[in-house]
């Protein structure tokens, strides 16, 4: 028997990856929020851990482990193919090369330190909202959304600052970068949270779903459980 999807899982799962793509690109620029220093990804990465929550607690974790690895997938595919079109000769009347280069042609320990924090961050989260929505009988959504965030957000800065950064930023300026991603990324769930609480239960109402993760695997490279 084939298996179906929804068309709100479907476009959640095109956010979700459009979100880490874009994420991706924004994250080569540093801006300057006051004074605060922070990459320009933090305007959108955290949208993919709310979707992540809404996944995971709408149709359970094995669902959100399908989206994840497609995310990983699209984020290495666009990555790669970003590096083709930098290593490509460009035209000899064509002035942006530089900047096309600066965008695309990241270095491979940042590719790598980024695919590793967002893998091990997203299943993280997951994990986390669906074991606390087991726990709790599925009370208590907004403490679920926030502690699994916190606990994604911290695993994917504290991968992503010292693989990609170690020996290039000074550790102590590491150590301020990645607390302060973790803390305003953890403060955009708050934030946002009533508006994820009413889609989650816009969601439910109009899917029909709410799943409990009992009795599941949660090892993350069984995809095909879904």
């Amino acid at each position: 028997m084939k298996q179906k999807v929804s068309v709100s899982f479907m476009l959640m799962g095109i956010v979700f990856n459009v979100c880490l793509i874009a994420a991706n690109l924004l994250e080569t620029k540093v801006i300057q929020l006051g004074s605060l220093t922070v990459t320009a990804g933090l305007l959108v990465f955290p949208i993919s851990y709310i979707i992540n929550d809404c996944i995971a607690e709408v149709w359970g974790f094995r669902k959100a482990r399908l989206i994840i690895w497609s995310g990983f997938v699209m984020n290495f595919f666009v990555v790669t193919l970003g590096l083709i079109a930098v290593s490509l000769p460009a035209a000899p009347f064509w002035e942006g090369e530089e900047h096309f280069n600066f965008v695309f042609g990241m270095a491979p320990r940042i590719v790598a330190a980024s695919l590793m924090a967002f893998l091990v961050g997203s299943f993280l989260n997951a994990y986390v909202m669906s074991r606390m929505k087991i726990a709790s009988r599925g009370r208590n959504f907004s403490a679920r959304a926030i502690w699994s965030t916190v606990v994604g957000e911290t695993a994917d800065s504290l991968i992503f600052f010292p693989v990609a950064f170690g020996g290039v930023i000074a550790w102590r300026e590491l150590a301020v970068m990645m607390g302060l991603q973790i803390l305003l990324k953890s403060a955009y769930e708050v934030v946002i949270l009533p508006v994820t609480i009413r889609v989650v239960k816009a969601v439910k109402r109009i899917d029909g779903s709410d799943v409990y993760d009992e009795g599941i695997s949660y090892k993350v490279w069984k995809v095909k459980e879904i």
